[in-house]
């Protein structure tokens, strides 16, 4: 990141905001990436030593929210809609078009949602609300999600766990397992490496 808090090479005339905290060692493609980043949070969004997010990924964070991108992960295209908290673990891959949403941002109930959607078409901006409670996500180490899945509020996806193409996550996958489907189902465990198996060599 250039002093001025531009990026090298961007083809994008932004700047990364304030509370945005990029590790020396980590890449981060496009300022674009921050379009529809609202949060006002100390610490907002880290992003990790060695990580890369790639040209597609959006960071949609409301007012309060808070992202946490571990080290070495890997994010392609992905969309983040956070209000509260999503927490992704070292050495994750999130593929394209994965969807971590902590928040709906508009009520289930129609008659709610009609009235959410009459109050948004008055903002200006126009954002929908954020009357709906958040519930943060948490993506815990080496954790491989497929392109085109999402993973809705509340979920905990355990360590070393693989999640499907196209997949919807609506419930806690322990670590170790292979997740498929809409809804998401657990069809096989893993092994846990051997400690010390994959040591480092950085």
């Amino acid at each position: 990141m250039n002093p001025d808090r531009t990026l090298p090479r961007d083809w994008f005339p932004g700047r990364v905001p304030e509370n945005v905290t990029v590790d020396p060692e980590a890449y981060l493609e496009t300022t674009y990436s921050f379009q529809l980043f609202h949060s006002a949070a100390a610490d907002a969004l880290h992003i990790g030593r060695g990580s890369s997010v790639y040209l597609g990924v959006m960071f949609d964070l409301g007012e309060h929210a808070r992202v946490n991108i571990g080290n070495f992960v890997l994010m392609n295209g992905a969309r983040i809609i956070c209000d509260r908290e999503i927490t992704i673990g070292d050495y994750s891959l999130i593929s394209w078009n994965v969807v971590l949403m902590d928040t709906p941002r508009l009520p289930t109930d129609a008659g709610r949602r009609r009235l959410a959607l009459e109050h948004a078409a008055r903002q200006s901006p126009r954002r929908a609300g954020t009357e709906v409670a958040a519930s943060p996500i948490r993506i815990e180490a080496n954790v491989w999600i497929g392109f085109d899945c999402c993973v809705l509020p509340g979920v905990t996806i355990g360590e070393g766990s693989v999640i499907g193409a196209r997949s919807v996550v609506m419930e806690n996958v322990p670590p170790y397992a292979v997740a498929v489907g809409n809804p998401a189902r657990v069809i096989r465990q893993l092994e846990p490496p051997e400690p010390d198996q994959y040591a480092s060599t950085l």
